[in-house]
């Protein structure tokens, strides 16, 4: 891994050699229109060397309370909600502030979140700036209002349409694992739609979100109150913003465990929930799949940002009579991961966020051995910092604890399936339906393979539908609603009739 090397390749990340610099001190929440601190301190660890990289302020529930004051105000009093030229302004110049201060953002993403340097060129940074032009050029074409024609009624001519508005107040709560690409998929289309917003960070990633408050509140028009941004270890935050009257919506990504008890909390108000939440997400290798294309696909998507994600494929289903060749050949691959300093652009995986996760996983996999699964390759944790090695896991049972629920982290089962019929039947045997993946020499056959999946997303033969204009969401308890894409957009709007008498 080249462990020797990470603390002077941090440093070097951090500026200490004056090449490059992280602000990592000095961070505020925005609280209407004010960058603003707190005495209470959250501190910050850079994970892939376990040290302090800077702290945050840790905001308390009379904080989340004034942030939603602040929100309430903006929708109600201010031209925000029906002034489209404003917001699609607005949105271009957070769209440049992003971009001028892009390089910033990437040492700071990659210092707090521990991202891999070349992933910070794809969703953890770069592609999630476009988020906001998208949403931007959105707006400007998207119709607000439908003539719906008209109706005779009762002797008399009506006309009749529909008008799109802004759902209203938004608490919008993110996960620690892309927390840019997070942010800035609940910001774009809730601020497109004229909706203002109470944005809370994870707390193990406080000082990238607030970065962003900063440019909003340093670089754009958005009036004081329409964005909020707040820090904070305190569970009594997230269910200010959960429970509060003022707030009219709930989007949050996380576990499906938190999602459950938001959409609970959110039920006694009646607020509109969007849930984003975990996933198991099967990858069906097809008899005519070319095996050799798979395992590399298979190995390197599970070790992509160290299996931090709710849609990467953890579940591996392969016919049994290839199982062991197939486990093998993807072993071989997962071994051979670099993984390291996810500052040195040459490693492919970077750490665990924290230590509680890197022990949650590892348990894990204690555990699948304990139940009967054989581990060929991985298993280990490397330090400094919250490393763990790519990790795989044979012959797998498809009902037990690592087939069924998330790890979030670099392990792979591998599962065996004796036809079409039952890999389709493991695959579905799962309470998520986030995302998948099929392999086969035949696109038309994939395809009629993922359409028997009960899943939001699918790559078929190394597709990739991740994008500003795609539909991002799942089935089951993998969440409720979809994000990006004009279904993101959506989202945040409300539909409103309206007839008139005209004859």
């Amino acid at each position: 891994m080249g462990s020797q090397d990470t603390a002077a390749r941090v440093a070097h990340a951090r500026g200490t050699d004056g090449a490059r610099t992280v602000r990592a001190a000095g961070r505020r929440l925005l609280i209407d229109g004010r960058l603003v601190d707190t005495e209470r301190r959250l501190t910050s660890l850079n994970p892939a060397t376990g040290e302090v990289l800077g702290d945050a302020p840790d905001a308390a529930p009379a904080d989340a309370d004034a942030a939603v004051a602040a929100a309430r105000r903006a929708f109600d009093t201010s031209a925000w909600a029906t002034d489209v030229p404003l917001r699609i302004r607005c949105l271009n110049q957070l769209h440049q502030a992003l971009s001028d201060h892009r390089e910033e953002l990437r040492e700071l993403t990659i210092a707090e979140v521990g991202a891999p340097r070349p992933l910070t060129q794809g969703p953890h940074l770069d592609e999630a700036i476009e988020i906001i032009r998208y949403y931007a050029d959105l707006l400007a074409e998207y119709p607000l209002t439908e003539e719906l024609g008209e109706i005779e009624s009762r002797g008399r001519r009506h006309r009749r349409w529909v008008e799109k508005e802004a759902a209203g107040v938004v608490a919008a709560i993110v996960a620690y694992n892309f927390p840019n690409q997070l942010a800035l998929a609940k910001l774009g289309p809730a601020l497109a739609a004229g909706c203002t917003i109470v944005l809370k960070a994870a707390p193990d990633t406080p000082l990238i979100t607030l970065a962003l408050g900063e440019l909003i509140a340093e670089h754009t028009d958005i009036p004081p109150g329409v964005v909020n941004v707040l820090s904070s270890s305190e569970v009594a935050v997230g269910e200010v913003l959960s429970t509060h009257p003022d707030v009219d919506m709930v989007t949050f990504t996380g576990s499906t465990a938190t999602g459950r008890k938001i959409m609970e909390a959110a039920g006694r108000t009646v607020k509109k929930v969007f849930l984003e939440l975990g996933g198991k997400s099967a990858m069906v290798l097809l008899d005519d799949a070319d095996f050799g294309t798979a395992a590399m696909f298979a190995g390197f998507m599970v070790c992509s940002h160290a299996g931090q994600g709710c849609a990467i494929t953890t579940r591996l289903l392969v016919p049994a009579d290839q199982h062991d060749a197939v486990a093998e050949q993807v072993a071989a691959v997962m071994a051979g991961v670099p993984y390291g300093d996810p500052a040195d652009p040459k490693n492919f995986m970077g750490p665990l966020i924290s230590e509680r996760q890197r022990d949650k996983v590892d348990a894990m996999v204690q555990r699948a051995v304990a139940d009967g699964a054989r581990l060929v390759t991985g298993g280990k944790r490397v330090d400094p910092g919250f490393f763990y090695t790519p990790t795989l896991l044979a012959g797998v049972d498809p009902d037990s604890e690592i087939a069924q629920e998330e790890v979030f982290g670099p392990v792979l089962a591998v599962i065996p399936y004796e036809d079409e019929d039952d890999a389709v039947r493991i695959a579905n045997n799962s309470i998520y339906g986030l995302s998948g993946a099929v392999l086969s020499a035949s696109d038309e056959r994939a395809i009629g393979v993922a359409r028997r999946i009960r899943s939001g997303t699918f790559s078929i033969n190394g597709g990739n539908y991740f994008s500003p204009d795609a539909p991002f969401g799942g089935y089951k308890q993998s969440g409720i609603g979809r994000e990006m894409g004009r279904a993101g957009l959506e989202e945040f709007l409300e539909t409103k009739t309206f007839a008139t008498v005209v004859a």
